[in-house]
């Protein structure tokens, strides 16, 4: 059990989707924002900006999966059954693997949703 030794654990896990979903929009934004600003002159395309839009949206749901992934086995941890509600480092270990699998499944939706801009807009006017 010396996986849930709590002096061990961290809060940067529960983080670490939300914070990927707000590096995906700012960098989105940043890379259009700063292409039409200084290139949105026509002569080149709005292609290059959603193909990195597109590239940043892998990345980070890329990321998200993985920590995903890493909050189920946290909260698939042991053979305790639902709910991770009593007062043992177990719980509370399958509790925050639990809590962060959630988190990590509404970055991945507010990420695709970021994402769609690159459907909506093909210009920069």
């Amino acid at each position: 059990m010396s996986q849930t030794a709590e002096q061990k654990q961290s809060l940067w896990l529960l983080a670490a989707s939300p914070l990927m979903w707000a590096a995906h929009l700012l960098l989105s934004y940043i890379t259009a924002s700063i292409w039409c600003a200084k290139l949105s002159d026509g002569s080149h395309s709005f292609v290059t900006v959603q193909r990195a839009i597109v590239g940043y949206t892998i990345l980070a749901l890329l990321g998200i999966s993985i920590i995903g992934w890493i909050g189920f086995r946290r909260h698939r941890f042991g053979n305790a059954s639902l709910p991770h509600d009593d007062d043992t480092p177990e719980d509370r270990h399958r509790f925050l693997g639990f809590s962060t699998l959630l988190l990590s499944a509404l970055s991945a939706v507010a990420t695709l949703y970021a994402a769609l801009v690159v459907f909506f807009f093909t210009d920069c006017y």
